[in-house]
Protein backbone atom coordinates (compact mmCIF):
# COMPACT_ATOMS: atom_id res chain seq x y z
CA UNK A 1 0.00 0.00 0.00
CA UNK A 2 1.28 3.27 -0.97
CA UNK A 3 0.91 6.61 1.38
CA UNK A 4 0.16 8.98 -0.98
CA UNK A 5 -0.30 12.52 -0.30
CA UNK A 6 -2.38 14.58 -2.65
CA UNK A 7 -1.38 18.34 -2.14
CA UNK A 8 -3.26 21.21 -3.73
CA UNK A 9 -1.71 24.07 -4.33
CA UNK A 10 -3.63 27.47 -5.11
CA UNK A 11 -3.61 29.23 -8.30
CA UNK A 12 -3.49 32.85 -8.50
CA UNK A 13 -1.88 35.70 -10.35
CA UNK A 14 0.64 36.95 -9.14
CA UNK A 15 1.94 40.31 -10.45
CA UNK A 16 5.75 41.11 -10.89
CA UNK A 17 7.64 43.29 -8.69
CA UNK A 18 8.22 45.70 -11.56
CA UNK A 19 4.02 45.92 -12.97
CA UNK A 20 3.22 48.63 -13.86
CA UNK A 21 -0.43 48.73 -12.47
CA UNK A 22 -2.66 52.07 -13.16
CA UNK A 23 -5.86 52.77 -11.66
CA UNK A 24 -8.85 54.24 -13.81
CA UNK A 25 -10.81 56.20 -10.57
CA UNK A 26 -14.04 57.88 -11.34
CA UNK A 27 -18.09 56.97 -10.76
CA UNK A 28 -18.84 55.86 -13.95
CA UNK A 29 -22.55 56.79 -13.47
CA UNK A 30 -22.59 55.75 -16.37
CA UNK A 31 -19.52 54.70 -18.35
CA UNK A 32 -19.26 56.34 -21.71
CA UNK A 33 -17.55 55.74 -24.86
CA UNK A 34 -15.01 58.20 -24.22
CA UNK A 35 -14.25 56.44 -20.69
CA UNK A 36 -13.99 52.77 -22.28
CA UNK A 37 -11.40 54.96 -25.61
CA UNK A 38 -9.48 56.03 -22.72
CA UNK A 39 -8.43 52.64 -21.01
CA UNK A 40 -7.91 50.91 -24.36
CA UNK A 41 -5.67 53.51 -25.79
CA UNK A 42 -3.73 52.83 -22.07
CA UNK A 43 -4.09 49.23 -22.20
CA UNK A 44 -0.22 49.09 -24.33
CA UNK A 45 1.21 51.31 -21.53
CA UNK A 46 0.08 48.87 -18.07
CA UNK A 47 0.27 45.34 -16.68
CA UNK A 48 -2.88 46.23 -15.71
CA UNK A 49 -5.79 48.51 -15.38
CA UNK A 50 -7.82 48.77 -12.40
CA UNK A 51 -11.02 50.61 -13.37
CA UNK A 52 -12.21 51.81 -9.35
CA UNK A 53 -15.48 53.04 -8.74
CA UNK A 54 -15.12 55.94 -6.18
CA UNK A 55 -18.12 56.01 -3.67
CA UNK A 56 -18.93 59.24 -2.42
CA UNK A 57 -22.19 59.08 0.38
CA UNK A 58 -22.03 62.88 -0.30
CA UNK A 59 -23.12 62.32 -3.97
CA UNK A 60 -26.44 61.27 -5.13
CA UNK A 61 -26.00 58.46 -8.17
CA UNK A 62 -28.58 57.95 -10.57
CA UNK A 63 -27.27 54.11 -10.69
CA UNK A 64 -26.31 51.80 -7.54
CA UNK A 65 -22.80 50.81 -6.70
CA UNK A 66 -23.66 47.43 -7.97
CA UNK A 67 -25.17 48.07 -11.20
CA UNK A 68 -21.99 50.65 -12.22
CA UNK A 69 -20.31 47.68 -11.07
CA UNK A 70 -22.07 44.86 -13.27
CA UNK A 71 -21.64 47.60 -16.26
CA UNK A 72 -18.16 47.97 -15.89
CA UNK A 73 -17.41 44.17 -15.50
CA UNK A 74 -20.47 43.61 -18.94
CA UNK A 75 -17.65 45.88 -21.02
CA UNK A 76 -14.37 44.43 -19.91
CA UNK A 77 -15.03 41.05 -19.19
CA UNK A 78 -12.80 40.02 -22.49
CA UNK A 79 -10.34 42.30 -21.69
CA UNK A 80 -7.69 40.59 -19.45
CA UNK A 81 -5.52 43.16 -18.22
CA UNK A 82 -8.60 45.32 -16.90
CA UNK A 83 -9.79 44.47 -13.11
CA UNK A 84 -12.97 46.50 -11.89
CA UNK A 85 -12.90 47.50 -8.58
CA UNK A 86 -14.43 50.48 -5.92
CA UNK A 87 -13.36 51.81 -3.10
CA UNK A 88 -14.29 54.65 -0.46
CA UNK A 89 -11.78 57.65 0.94
CA UNK A 90 -8.75 59.04 -0.69
CA UNK A 91 -7.80 57.72 -4.13
CA UNK A 92 -4.38 57.67 -2.96
CA UNK A 93 -4.83 55.91 -0.25
CA UNK A 94 -6.31 53.17 -2.89
CA UNK A 95 -3.54 53.13 -5.16
CA UNK A 96 -1.31 52.22 -2.34
CA UNK A 97 -3.87 49.38 -1.41
CA UNK A 98 -3.27 48.15 -4.49
CA UNK A 99 0.11 48.21 -5.45
CA UNK A 100 -0.43 51.14 -8.50
CA UNK A 101 2.26 53.94 -9.04
CA UNK A 102 0.04 55.70 -11.96
CA UNK A 103 -3.27 57.15 -11.89
CA UNK A 104 -4.46 57.00 -15.41
CA UNK A 105 -7.24 59.99 -16.65
CA UNK A 106 -8.88 61.37 -19.39
CA UNK A 107 -8.59 65.08 -20.53
CA UNK A 108 -11.33 66.44 -22.67
CA UNK A 109 -11.29 70.27 -22.34
CA UNK A 110 -8.65 73.27 -21.67
CA UNK A 111 -10.57 73.19 -17.87
CA UNK A 112 -10.55 69.42 -17.31
CA UNK A 113 -7.10 69.97 -17.55
CA UNK A 114 -6.60 73.05 -15.44
CA UNK A 115 -8.43 70.96 -12.51
CA UNK A 116 -7.03 67.50 -13.20
CA UNK A 117 -3.62 69.51 -12.80
CA UNK A 118 -3.76 70.28 -9.47
CA UNK A 119 -5.51 67.01 -8.38
CA UNK A 120 -2.23 65.35 -9.98
CA UNK A 121 0.33 67.78 -8.07
CA UNK A 122 -1.28 67.25 -4.98
CA UNK A 123 -1.99 63.30 -5.44
CA UNK A 124 1.96 63.15 -6.17
CA UNK A 125 2.59 65.00 -3.14
CA UNK A 126 0.19 62.60 -0.68
CA UNK A 127 0.74 60.05 -2.88
CA UNK A 128 4.37 59.22 -1.83
CA UNK A 129 5.12 59.84 -5.76
CA UNK A 130 2.08 58.93 -7.21
CA UNK A 131 2.03 59.79 -10.78
CA UNK A 132 -0.43 60.40 -13.27
CA UNK A 133 -0.94 59.90 -17.15
CA UNK A 134 -3.23 62.36 -19.07
CA UNK A 135 -4.78 60.83 -22.25
CA UNK A 136 -6.52 63.65 -24.43
CA UNK A 137 -9.77 62.17 -25.78
CA UNK A 138 -10.21 61.92 -29.23
CA UNK A 139 -12.52 65.07 -30.40
CA UNK A 140 -15.65 62.28 -31.28
CA UNK A 141 -15.94 62.05 -27.20
CA UNK A 142 -15.17 65.19 -26.33
CA UNK A 143 -18.24 66.42 -25.95
CA UNK A 144 -19.48 63.22 -24.13
CA UNK A 145 -20.26 63.27 -19.99
CA UNK A 146 -22.08 61.14 -17.89
CA UNK A 147 -23.57 64.04 -16.51
CA UNK A 148 -24.72 64.76 -20.36
CA UNK A 149 -25.53 61.19 -20.95
CA UNK A 150 -27.31 61.11 -17.40
CA UNK A 151 -29.51 63.89 -18.26
CA UNK A 152 -30.55 62.17 -21.66
CA UNK A 153 -31.22 58.87 -19.67
CA UNK A 154 -33.51 60.89 -16.77
CA UNK A 155 -34.97 62.68 -20.08
CA UNK A 156 -35.95 59.25 -21.83
CA UNK A 157 -33.74 59.96 -24.65
CA UNK A 158 -31.28 58.00 -26.48
CA UNK A 159 -27.79 57.06 -25.16
CA UNK A 160 -26.94 54.43 -27.44
CA UNK A 161 -24.40 57.03 -29.39
CA UNK A 162 -22.55 57.32 -26.15
CA UNK A 163 -22.20 54.34 -24.57
CA UNK A 164 -20.32 50.91 -25.29
CA UNK A 165 -22.81 48.71 -26.81
CA UNK A 166 -22.62 46.74 -23.74
CA UNK A 167 -24.64 48.74 -21.45
CA UNK A 168 -27.32 49.80 -24.17
CA UNK A 169 -29.69 47.19 -22.25
CA UNK A 170 -28.43 48.16 -19.16
CA UNK A 171 -29.46 51.73 -18.22
CA UNK A 172 -33.08 51.30 -17.84
CA UNK A 173 -33.96 53.37 -14.98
Amino acid sequence: MCNQKLILIPTFTVMKADSKVAIFPGSFDPLTLGHLDIVQRALPLFDEIIVAVGVNNQKKYLFSLEHRLDMLEAVFSDMPQVRVDHFKGLTVNYCKEQGADYLLRGIRSSGDFDYEKTISQLNHVIGDDLETVFLITRPEYSYISSTIVREIIKGGGDVSSFVPSALHSMLEI
